[in-house]
């Protein structure tokens, strides 16, 4: 099966999220803010694997839901870490972007999902 575009973006985010975790420790010397950004920031691309095995459009959009709320939080994290001096702003700029970036691809994915689930009425088996 084809790599969907948000499953491509998920993924390549995590990988820079998990770089940036090993200089804030490592050359920062930040260990706590840091580890909350690693968190949610990789949680975002394992919700969208989730999504992809759902057993229903219900568990779909549940799942879609949650990774955008992972983003969002990302978004705080990353936020209070440039704010506080610990990620300097070319990398934040970059990688703040790039979380937008997915947040509007899970968002149009949902609009468009829950528009669909409701123009199509639910088959009833006799």
């Amino acid at each position: 099966m084809k790599e969907s575009i948000i499953q491509r973006k998920s993924y390549d985010f995590a990988s820079r999220i998990v770089k940036m975790y090993k200089y804030l420790t490592s050359e920062q010397r930040e260990f706590i803010l840091s580890k909350q950004v690693l968190r949610s920031g990789t949680s975002i691309g394992a919700n969208v694997e989730e999504a992809l095995a759902a057993s229903s459009t219900a568990d779909f959009i549940h799942k879609l839901t949650i990774a955008a709320k992972e983003a969002r939080e990302t978004s705080y994290w990353l936020r209070l870490l440039h704010d506080n001096e610990f990620l300097p702003g070319p990398l934040f700029n970059s990688i703040h972007q790039e979380n937008g970036e997915i947040i509007k691809v899970l968002s149009s994915i949902l609009l468009t999902t829950k528009a669909n689930a409701k123009a199509t009425p639910p088959t009833h088996n006799s």
